[in-house]
């Protein structure tokens, strides 16, 4: 079981929050021509969560994504974290209906309060684009804390030279930068056995990559 902190609400940070909670659902299935279900669980198998495992999902959001790697964790331990409060508390309602047990916590990913090598898995999903570089950098040295030896984190999001950014630009008004230029700096940190790639709607990708076993 995770070791974490009880808080009642999120520290501050720089990174965008979103905090119409219950309109977002609906938002992201218009960003995704209504394939929001693809992407998740194409997510969760590039994660290559399996019975067991301990989960963390990074700006869960409504937490849709924290719900299908809890299925496929199974008995493993599973929590979800965002900035904004509004997002948690849908989250936390949406798991009480299908009976999964799931901690939903508000966090902040440059502060994650668990302990270190805690988790087998970490996923950030539509989320690294609302952080600029010196959050990105800090985030990213703050999963790999969080990580178990060989633990691997995934993260999803847009790739700016791919078809279909171009709406993405449109409506965040701001990509901070592609994808794939994470990986200078999570070889730094040590991250290895970097992978990237393009899921199958066109304009997402994602950098899979391991703590040092």
């Amino acid at each position: 079981m995770a070791h974490i902190h009880q808080t009642t609400d999120a520290p501050s940070t720089t990174g965008r929050t979103i905090r119409w909670a219950s309109h977002y659902d609906m938002f992201v299935k218009l960003l995704t021509f209504n394939r929001d279900g693809t992407l998740r669980d194409e997510t969760i198998r590039t994660a290559g969560i399996r019975a067991c495992m301990s989960v963390l999902d990074v700006g869960c959001g409504t937490g849709d994504l924290t719900q299908r790697a809890k299925k496929a964790a199974g008995s493993g331990s599973v929590y979800g974290i965002d900035a904004a409060t509004e997002m948690i508390a849908v989250a936390r309602e949406k798991a009480a209906k299908t009976g999964l047990d799931i901690q939903f916590k508000a966090g902040v990913i440059e502060a994650l309060e668990f302990s270190d090598q805690t988790f087998d898995v970490v996923l950030s999903s539509l989320m690294f684009h609302h952080l600029p570089a010196d959050l990105k950098k800090r985030g990213l040295a703050e999963i790999y804390r969080v990580l178990k030896p060989s633990g691997a984190v995934t993260i999803v999001d847009a790739m700016t030279a791919a078809p279909g950014t171009g709406l993405m630009r449109l409506i965040h008004h701001n990509v901070y930068n592609d994808l794939t230029e994470m990986i200078g700096t999570m070889q730094q940190i040590g991250y290895t056995h970097i992978q990237s790639g393009r899921l199958k709607w066109g304009p997402i990708g994602y950098v899979r990559a391991q703590r040092k076993a």
